[in-house]
């Protein structure tokens, strides 16, 4: 691998504190006539305080080692098909799991829309790339803990599209049984651990798997590699949980890999005016572990971070901080208009999507032809209407599965004298009196 690359991921040593100016520019201006092509690892966009001690070239290899790695890497592939960044058959997947993202998601819609689910539905699109750069890469027995917006996190693990579609229907096939929703899909056989509706609260969750790996192995001497991805937004890392855990984290060597999907706005407001120093990646190297600035909009680079950072929680060198930079194409939920974010904004973004990036990939570099995408897409199509049939086919949970899964021993409230659920009693909706 590239020292370059490798930089990223060093000694925390390398990776300095830096200071930003005050007035530092937004990430996208929309007074400017043409948006900004650079990201926050950019010494253009986002300038260093003249009082730093570390050098724009030492910050650029830090925090964009990855794409710099990739893009040399993609200089050499000329001269062998060796040196492409993936095989032709990751290349596949890697395309089929970022379309089943994005038409699920699309579908998702039309039948919110038609009024197939309820409460609160957000969306995935624009952000595929994270979910598939780094969950493709991990084994079955490993962890991923996500948020609320869970659905493509739940389908890049392996949880069959069917159950997720049934989740969100409400209907007794989902994978909690109907009784988890758009915001909480669970799957004990795919160890997704969860998505989380409060931001934050999935984080100590991630790091007791990752404690749990490690038991194993060191205390239980359990032949245990496992690790667990943790998921969350740009707006969690201002609580309390996110820095609670990366101490615990770096302090005990623990294998995971905090992963920060930051889309830039946390509903409707923008990380660059609620976080006082805006750049994720170095609170890594503040509590002792690697930071690392990841395009999220490019599968490639976001795989090759991922390697790296999976690889040492592997090897039981511990944890990474990976800040992934992406957007997403949709509002914060369906129920939200999206009038907040600049149209020339959301017009950049969507002029950088990841699945029509890898697509560009594939082709050029002779991985797959227009007819193998086609393919795929036409397979996905498939799996989507099939789940969306399926779960519109389910039948709604019966009333007596209303109190399993609320108490762990449901007997002082859940079932009567009589041994059967309260919650059958004809007068059990009447009021909590009768209960």
């Amino acid at each position: 691998m590239p020292t370059m690359y490798s930089s990223a991921f060093a000694s925390p040593k390398i990776v300095q504190h830096l200071n930003l100016r005050s007035n530092e520019k937004p990430l996208f201006d929309p007074s400017k006539s043409a948006p900004p092509t650079s990201f926050f690892g950019s010494t253009h966009e986002f300038c260093l305080s003249k009082t730093t001690t570390l050098s724009s070239q030492h910050r650029r290899s830090a925090v964009v080692a990855a794409a710099e790695a990739v893009k040399l890497r993609k200089s050499n592939s000329s001269a062998s098909p060796s040196n492409l960044l993936i095989t032709k058959e990751e290349g596949l997947e890697l395309y089929e799991d970022m379309v089943l993202g994005r038409v699920f998601e699309d579908m998702c819609a039309q039948m919110y829309y038609r009024g197939k689910m309820f409460g609160f539905v957000h969306l995935y699109n624009g952000q595929e790339a994270v979910s598939t750069g780094f969950i493709k890469l991990l084994k079955k027995e490993d962890s991923v803990v996500s948020t609320y917006r869970d659905h493509v996190h739940a389908l890049s693990k392996g949880v069959p599209a069917r159950s997720v579609m049934s989740e969100l229907f409400g209907k007794a096939t989902g994978c909690c049984r109907g009784q988890g929703g758009s915001m909480h899909m669970f799957d004990k056989e795919h160890n997704l651990l969860g998505g989380f509706a409060f931001i934050g609260e999935g984080i100590p969750v991630a790091t007791g798997a990752a404690f749990t790996s490690k038991y194993r192995r060191e205390v239980l001497n359990e032949n245990c590699d496992d690790v667990t991805v943790a998921f969350f937004g740009d707006g969690t890392c201002n609580n309390g949980q996110f820095y609670e855990c990366l101490n615990m984290a770096a302090l005990w060597k623990l294998p995971i890999i905090f992963v920060v999907e930051n889309n830039l706005w946390a509903i409707g407001m923008s990380h660059l005016r609620a976080t006082s120093d805006p750049v994720i990646w170095k609170k890594g190297p503040a509590f002792g572990m690697p930071g690392v600035h990841v395009d999220g909009m490019d599968v490639l680079k976001v795989r090759e971070v991922a390697k790296e950072a999976i690889g040492r929680a592997r090897r039981g060198e511990g944890p990474t901080l990976v800040e992934c930079e992406t957007y997403r194409f949709r509002g914060h939920s369906l129920a939200d208009p999206d009038e907040l974010r600049d149209p020339g904004e959301k017009a950049h973004y969507s002029s950088r999507d990841p699945i029509i990036a890898l697509k560009k990939y594939l082709t050029e570099n002779n991985l797959a032809s227009e007819a193998d995408l086609k393919a795929i897409e036409k397979k996905i199509d498939e799996v989507v209407e099939e789940a969306v049939e399926f779960a519109d086919g389910s039948p709604t949970p019966p009333r007596s599965q209303l109190l399993e899964n609320v108490f762990a021993d449901p007997k002082g409230f859940g079932i009567g004298p009589d041994g059967k659920y309260r919650c059958e009693d004809p007068k059990f909706t009447e009021g909590t009196a009768q209960v």
